[in-house]
């Protein structure tokens, strides 16, 4: 009797695992696929309309003199570079007058101490989207540098009558030691999944390390009035309530990417993601659920790998599986990581895959504790 209730509980987990099996197939072939496989059409770069850059800094001096003249010395028409100086108590304002006599097209606000609302960069933000000279602006951070000189001219080439947002990459400083293929991964699979939305057109969320969209977007949706007590939100919150089925474009090649400075210590990088999984909340319920979806799908998978090779059920079936899954998964995702230029990255996936599943339930329950704090 024993024996055979043993039996029925190893097929009943065998079935699950399948099930669990198949469903993560779908989602590497048909949610991630949607963008591993995606080929673009080349936008034209004749007849780029002006753009307005800009970059909030507070405290970003040595950041600032690194990378703000890739920004300023960018190959394109016409455009400006709107630095928001947040009440640095640093040496920025010195860096920036600077190069405001170097750089004709440079432009500095200045925030006061006393701003209305003290928590994230969405006051300075906002302050620099209203000072805007152009109808478009494009944002990314003191602590980021563009790939190459063609980087305005390959975001704004997106730009149609009907797209008027903009989601670029915002990658990560490739660096030596397991920190840095942790980050860099995180950034390729968020990547991934708000570019694949994008393409579905359901598009929920950007990066401000690398984002664009119209003035009037801004305007029209009272910019970040529904958030603004929230220190994070001003890219995936705001993109998440504007984003429409047939508004949003995408960008990828590396010409366009921004390179950011990566954390140099796990509690830094930890408490970065915390702060801004604490806007997961406020998403709507759908990519909620997928997102928890994709995440409960390995942690299945492996779970009842584990149980049924210690029952020793199907034990010569399950390396096939693990295998047959690896393959899938391997196929999409080095297409995807050569688009985004994380091809390195492709070995230590199954590795990071599994370190993952352990440090996101920590980071999301940490994430429900964490207050809101000033950024920077």
């Amino acid at each position: 009797m024993q024996i055979h209730s043993e039996l029925l509980l190893g097929l009943v987990l065998f079935c699950c695992l399948v099930i669990v099996f198949l469903l993560q197939v779908l989602v590497y072939l048909y949610s991630y696929g949607k963008f591993a496989f995606h080929k673009p059409a080349k936008p034209s770069t004749l007849n780029l309309k002006p753009v307005s850059v800009i970059i909030c800094a507070k405290n970003e001096e040595q950041h600032l003199i690194k990378n703000l003249p890739p920004v300023l010395t960018q190959d394109y028409p016409e455009y400006e570079v709107i630095v928001v100086d947040d009440y640095s108590q640093d040496e920025s304002k010195i860096v920036l007058e600077e190069y405001e006599k170097k750089y004709p097209h440079l432009r500095i606000i200045t925030v006061k101490e006393d701003r209305p609302y003290k928590i994230g960069k969405k006051f300075p933000l906002t302050l620099g989207i209203k000072g805007a000279k152009y109808d478009t602006v494009v944002l990314t951070d003191a602590d980021c540098v563009p790939a190459s000189d063609q980087w305005l001219k390959e975001i704004s080439a997106q730009f149609t009558d009907k797209a008027e947002i903009v989601l670029g990459y915002g990658a990560y400083e490739k660096l030596p030691g397991l920190l840095n293929k942790l980050i860099r991964y995180d950034t390729f699979i968020i990547a991934m999944q708000y570019f694949s939305f994008a393409l579905k057109g359901k598009a929920y969320m950007g990066v401000g390390r690398n984002l664009a969209y119209k003035t009037n977007v801004f305007f029209r949706n009272k910019g970040f009035a529904n958030h603004t007590h929230i220190a994070s939100g001003d890219d995936d919150l705001f993109i998440h309530r504007v984003a429409k089925k047939d508004n949003v474009a995408i960008v990828y090649s590396y010409e366009s990417h921004t390179i950011s400075t990566p954390k140099k210590t796990f509690t830094e990088w930890a408490w970065q993601k915390k702060r801004h999984l604490t806007t997961a909340s406020l998403y709507r319920t759908s990519v909620k659920l997928f997102l928890g979806y994709v995440y409960l799908l390995p942690v299945l998978f492996y779970l009842l790998i584990t149980i049924l090779a210690v029952m020793q059920y199907a034990i010569y079936i399950l390396p096939g599986l693990i295998l047959f899954r690896s393959i899938i998964q391997l196929i999409v995702y080095r297409k995807a990581m050569i688009k985004l230029n994380e091809k390195d990255l492709l070995y230590y996936t199954p590795f990071l895959e599994i370190l993952f599943i352990f440090i996101q339930p920590y980071l999301y329950i940490s994430s429900k504790l964490t207050k809101n704090v000033p950024w920077n």
